[in-house]
This record gives structure tokens, sequence and C-alpha cells, in this order.
């Protein structure tokens, strides 16, 4: 017997084709990013056309889950390059760095707030339809 067995060959592959989903998704978008004229990121095209299978049907939430939830638990790591890029060229940001500071905390205020309302207005909506609390 190897190192691997069966049942975890199979759980290994089940992310490797999740991943494929989600990625093959990106590149759909960054495709359309390329083609339409819009100043919408990449990232967005991506998320909108996952969310659009999954509304539709197309894709069920199962076959792309796993590797999603992977994906969020691993997000922290992913922002490290980013941090070591900035603090590489913090005498170059200097000059701006309370405008910076200012700027993603009021976006992040704005944000919260834009989100608690959304979420406040459709949890609203849902007892209306008779949906309840689940």
């Amino acid at each position: 017997m190897g190192i691997f067995n069966r049942k975890d060959m199979l759980g290994s592959m089940r992310y490797v084709k999740e991943c494929a989903v989600i990625f093959g998704i990106t590149l759909i978008g960054e495709l359309l990013n390329r083609m339409l004229p819009l100043l919408v990121p990449t990232g967005v095209y991506g998320l909108f056309l996952l969310l659009v299978c999954l509304c539709t049907g197309i894709l069920k939430l199962d076959q792309v889950e796993a590797a999603g939830n992977f994906l969020l638990d691993i997000m922290p790591m992913l922002f490290i390059p980013a941090a070591v890029g900035l603090m590489e060229n913090y005498d170059s940001l200097r000059p701006i760095v309370v405008p910076v500071l200012v700027i993603c905390l009021v976006s992040t205020v704005i944000v919260m707030a834009v989100t608690g309302k959304v979420t406040e207005l459709m949890m609203e909506g849902r007892k209306k339809k008779g949906g309840g609390d689940s």
C-alpha cells in the first residue's frame, strides 16, 4: 500500500476538478475583460459569471464548494506578496500614506454600512415573502 489510499486520491482529484472549474470561469472573465470596452475588473466578470452559473443551475454549489472554501481559508496568505511589496516601496509611498489610510478607512466603513443595509433589506423581503429566518 502506497502513501495515499484511494479515498485520499479521489478527494484530491475533487479539489483539482473544482479549481479547474473556478479557474476556467476566471479565464472566461479575463477574455470578457479583454473583449468588452468596459472599465470592469477581470475578477468582477469572473465572480458575476460564477454567480450566474450558480443561480441558473448550470453549476451546482457542491461542484465548487470545497475548492472555494479552501481558497477562502488560504486567502490571508495570498496578501503576503502585496504586503511585502508595500514594505519594500515604503520610502516612495511615505508622502501619500495618510491620504491612502483615510481613503481605506472611509471606504471600509461605507462598504460595511451598505452591505449591512442591503442584508437588512433582503432579510425583510424574505420575511415578507414568507421565507422565515432560514
